[in-house]
């Protein structure tokens, strides 16, 4: 009789396990880079972002005179939204963006962070609140910001202090998990200080102890992240070939590797790529999104491998087209802006989905 009643018992809480994933959609193993960096006039006094500078070549100076974007009808992208220039801190925009993630079946939001009271730390707790009501996490992409170990210590201690209390704040099996943009410039030695047992500033066994995904960039990188004691690594970038990391047919040896050497392998999958109205002099990366082909080649790519996670490169990031969010058809003086035709603008979302359901299985 025992066995029957934990027999009954137990079928009840899967069948209720099952229906709450059913329910909700959102698949865990899937995160989305996204940008709460934009402001408008309207509620924060200027436009953040969407007016943007042209960016100087590293080694062609020929470039730097072009005169900057105005925000408003003159933005600095190559696709313009269909949610038009709107603020990161407007509550209406960010409940839209959830909706849309949820949509997607994305489980994880990885928020770009830029230390401290920064113009995208303020809006944290609003995402947080906002997030949970949709059954999404948030998790921190941090930006290099940080000149030195010590301060992004202190920028970890930070984030963990005061917002880990928050439902929405993604954990890990148990275990914050933090994404780092750049870590190639801090060296190995300085961040096994932070992230080894016995390292001079350890957080391991501590309060502040997380999962530190680092960012692959160029062959030969092994050594780095076994030195640095990093937990994982992700490609980023939705330009495929554009890094070692970013290339598709590297992926295969990183995810072997990776299982050998118990780290985390994050491949990222984007829409495609183009960031030609802030960067002319960089066409050679551009990469078309072939009426979403090419989505769904680098898509196909990461799930074969079965990795523990799939990072989508961009939800929002306009500057370098590799949003999933939708843009609109848009004219402005000569210059006519991408967009998703032949597909309608939700085409990247409701493929999200289809992607996650897949990876999910």
């Amino acid at each position: 009789m025992k066995k029957l009643v934990l027999l009954i018992f137990t079928l009840i809480f899967c069948f209720n396990n099952s229906w709450g994933q059913e329910k909700t959609g959102l698949n865990y193993k899937l995160h989305t880079f996204y940008y709460n960096w934009y402001g408008n006039p309207e509620k924060d006094g200027k436009y953040y972002h969407w007016a943007h500078n042209v960016l100087p070549h590293w080694s062609d100076k020929t470039w730097n005179n072009l005169p900057p974007f105005t925000g408003g009808n003159n933005i600095g992208a190559n696709f313009y939204p269909q949610l038009g220039c709107y603020s990161s801190n407007d509550t209406s925009i960010i409940e839209k963006h959830m909706e849309m993630i949820a949509k997607a079946g994305i489980g994880v939001v990885v928020i770009t962070w830029w230390g401290k009271d920064s113009y995208e730390d303020k809006s944290i707790p609003l995402y947080l609140k906002i997030a949970d009501k949709h059954g999404i996490k948030i998790t921190f992409h941090i930006e290099p910001f940080y000149k030195t170990i010590k301060e992004f210590r202190e920028s970890i201690c930070y984030i963990i202090d005061k917002y880990s209390n928050y439902p929405a704040f993604y954990k890990q099996n148990g275990k914050p998990f933090f994404y780092i943009y750049d870590s190639y410039k801090i060296k190995s030695k300085e961040w096994a200080t932070v992230l080894e047992t016995k390292g001079a500033a350890s957080i391991r066994i501590t309060k502040y102890d997380a999962t530190f995904i680092g960012l692959w960039v160029n062959k030969g990188e092994e050594e780095f992240f076994t030195k640095g004691n990093f937990d994982g690594f992700y490609t980023y970038f939705a330009s495929n070939g554009f890094t070692d990391g970013s290339n598709i047919e590297s992926w295969s040896y990183l995810n072997v590797w990776a299982g050998f050497n118990n780290k985390i392998f994050i491949p990222c999958v984007g829409p495609g790529y183009d960031d030609t109205r802030i960067r002319p002099w960089n066409g050679q990366n551009t990469k078309s999104r072939n009426a979403g082909k090419y989505y769904d080649k680098m898509f196909g790519a990461a799930v074969n491998l079965n990795p523990k996670f799939i990072g989508i490169t961009s939800f929002n990031e306009w500057h370098e087209g590799t949003q999933i969010e939708p843009s609109v058809p848009k004219k402005y003086e000569n210059y006519k802006y991408e967009d998703f035709s032949p597909l309608s603008p939700n085409y990247y979302i409701n493929r999200t989905y289809l992607w996650s359901k897949k990876f999910n299985n």
